[in-house]
């Protein structure tokens, strides 16, 4: 008797037919297989390791860097070349740190009447002031050169003691000699103020001005207020006693530039070899270097009243010391 095997249904047949999914479905999903097949390597991208924590310092800088990129990059505001250069130049680096220029004078303050101009400048120097005094030379220097000024106080009004000491007293000032040797200068024109100079010690301060003056307008205004005080006979002894006068007026000779200039200091020297004998000559300076630096300053650019002045000195010089003059110009 045969026995009716029942028949096996074949498996059901699989929705899909994708084969991707049919070895998954057979493979790990399928309960009779014991062991997990390796999976196929998929290329996905990793996703990136989170950034570390940030302090709130890093954050700021972070975001100060992008920013400041950000407006390097999009910055709409033009940006000059010129002023680059110039504000990282070392030229300008240098302004910023050098000392401030010195003040402008003051405005020109101009009084005709000599009287009410000494009075007013003795005003101001007599405070102690620097500002006070650097006005009062000013409104002198304003008010002298003032034709109007020397009209209607010519030699009747003399200046005042005080006045004179505060002009002598800005000699030596940088700032303010230039216009100290113009008012004195202007003083010197009347006779009336060269006695006052003079007592007031004006032969020795203008010689020791000379000393740090160079060869310009400066020092041949000064230079033409000693030749003026030296017409007063106080003058002129007070200078042939003055210590330095001899080799400070060669060295004066020597580094003249102006034609007036020359003219005045071969004045001065005829004054102190002129009005001495030959012994008492010899301690001012060597009369032959005097001679040598005299024959130069004629032979360059020379005034002819200069040249009659170095004529007279020469003369002067070779009766006192015999000297041969032939053998200075060759």
């Amino acid at each position: 008797m045969k026995t009716h095997q029942p028949k096996l249904k074949p498996p059901p047949r699989p929705l899909f037919s994708c084969g991707f999914f049919r070895y998954c479905t057979q493979s790990v999903i399928s309960p009779t297989n014991p062991t997990a097949p390796v999976l196929p390597l998929i290329s996905e991208p990793t996703p990136p390791p989170p950034p570390p924590p940030q302090t709130h310092s890093e954050s700021s800088s972070s975001s100060n860097t992008s920013q400041s990129f950000t407006q390097w990059r999009f910055s709409h505001t033009p940006i000059s070349t010129t002023n680059c250069l110039t504000d990282t130049s070392p030229e300008t680096t240098q302004i910023h740190y050098q000392s401030p220029a010195p003040p402008p004078p003051p405005p020109p303050v101009v009084i005709s009447d000599l009287q009410e101009l000494f009075h007013v400048a003795e005003l101001q120097l007599s405070t102690g002031l620097d500002s006070d005094r650097v006005k009062a030379i000013y409104m002198l220097q304003h008010s002298l050169v003032n034709p109007r000024a020397a009209a209607e106080g010519g030699e009747s009004v003399s200046c005042p003691p005080a006045v004179m000491r505060g002009v002598l007293g800005c000699l030596k000032d940088k700032q303010l000699a230039k216009p100290a040797t113009r008012v004195l200068l202007a003083l010197c024109l009347g006779e009336c103020n060269r006695h006052v100079a003079v007592e007031e010690g004006a032969v020795g301060k203008v010689v020791e001005a000379l000393v740090d003056l160079d060869g310009g307008a400066v020092a041949e205004r000064a230079l033409a207020a000693l030749e003026l005080l030296c017409t007063v006979a106080e003058g002129a002894a007070e200078l042939r006693a003055h210590a330095l006068v001899g080799p400070m007026m060669v060295e004066v000779m020597r580094r003249m530039e102006t034609t007036r200039g020359r003219e005045n200091a071969i004045g001065i020297l005829a004054v102190i070899f002129g009005g001495t004998g030959s012994g008492d000559a010899m301690g001012f300076a060597p009369q032959e270097e005097v001679a040598r630096v005299v024959m130069l300053a004629m032979q360059g650019a020379c005034s002819a009243r200069g040249r009659r002045k170095g004529a007279q000195l020469l003369k002067i010089l070779q009766e006192n010391e015999r000297l041969d003059l032939s053998q200075e110009v060759g």
